[in-house]
């Protein structure tokens, strides 16, 4: 019997559900997509990293600041907030997170000093979303920012990776946000801005209409891969052997969830379930991606 006859005809299509996590985890690896969104239960992860900490530390400290009433704004009252909810799982030692609350410390007194304490920002931690007739897609924004009639998108950067214009243009995380914010308040949204906290360096990238449509289409794309791969999953892959206690076999699931080997391996969550990973990089130490500490 066919859809016709069953009178499914014209039904709509279900859109995948998603975030830009999600979509560029599988662009990353598919074998860890896997092990992140579909096998249930999860394989344990490895030990929690120390960037990690340091940077929801600093987001949340941020977020909690923007609450708070106006006359308590205050530099200082950043740096009180970060040691109040300071993380701290990933460290070597006692001593390296100590360190690390102070440098993080300073880092948010320095970059809310540059801030107007009375320019309320329409969105902290704010979750906005949008769909097309193939995906529907969500995510949090670190702040969303009203300048004149436009709205702008930033997103705050702890890492040792030095930020560029061409981060800010090529996040497809940053222009989903865009186009989600624009859409949710009515409001045009081509600014995307990438602030990096260590250097005080703001990279920025004006959108346009054309290139948010074409993030839009790479994320439909890219959507579309990881919904077949979903589908399988459900309708012909065995489900993995962890759910009975017992080691991952990853041959059935590889054709369609292959691995991504290479030096991203180092860092991932999952490695310990992956040897071509294993093989093609080492996992680091949970501090490995603080940057050099000074004597």
């Amino acid at each position: 019997m066919t859809a016709e006859q069953l009178g499914f005809e014209g039904m709509p299509r279900r859109l995948y559900t998603c975030t830009p996590s999600r979509l560029n985890t599988w662009l990353d690896c598919p074998r860890r997509y896997r092990m992140t969104y579909l096998d249930r239960p999860a394989p344990p992860k490895g030990p929690p990293w120390a960037h990690n900490s340091v940077g929801a530390s600093v987001h949340n400290a941020l977020a909690a600041w923007w609450r708070l009433d106006l006359p308590e704004r205050t530099p200082e009252m950043a740096g009180t907030l970060l040691m109040r909810g300071w993380l701290t799982d990933g460290f070597r030692d006692e001593a390296q997170s100590a360190e690390w609350r102070e440098r993080a410390r300073e880092m948010v007194e320095r970059y809310a000093t540059g801030l107007d304490p009375a320019d309320e920002p329409l969105g902290v931690e704010r979750t906005v979303a949008t769909r097309t007739d193939q995906i529907a897609v969500s995510g949090r924004i670190d702040r969303l920012d009203a300048r004149g009639a436009e709205l702008v998108v930033v997103d705050y950067k702890t890492g040792r990776h030095i930020l560029t214009s061409d981060d800010a243009r090529g996040s497809l995380a940053l222009a989903l946000y865009a186009i989600a914010a624009s859409r949710v308040l009515r409001r045009p949204c081509h600014r995307v801005e990438l602030h990096h906290l260590p250097t005080g360096e703001v990279a920025v990238w004006d959108h346009t209409d054309e290139s948010l449509a074409r993030h839009l289409r790479r994320a439909e794309s890219i959507a579309a891969e990881a919904a077949a791969a979903d589908e399988a999953y459900k309708t012909r892959i065995p489900k993995p052997r962890q759910a009975e206690g017992l080691a991952v076999d990853h041959t059935p699931y590889d054709e369609t969830f292959p691995p991504r080997p290479g030096n991203l391996c180092a860092w991932c969550d999952y490695a310990r379930h992956c040897p071509e990973g294993q093989e093609a990089a080492p996992r680091k130490e949970s501090w490995a991606a603080l940057p050099v500490e000074t004597a």
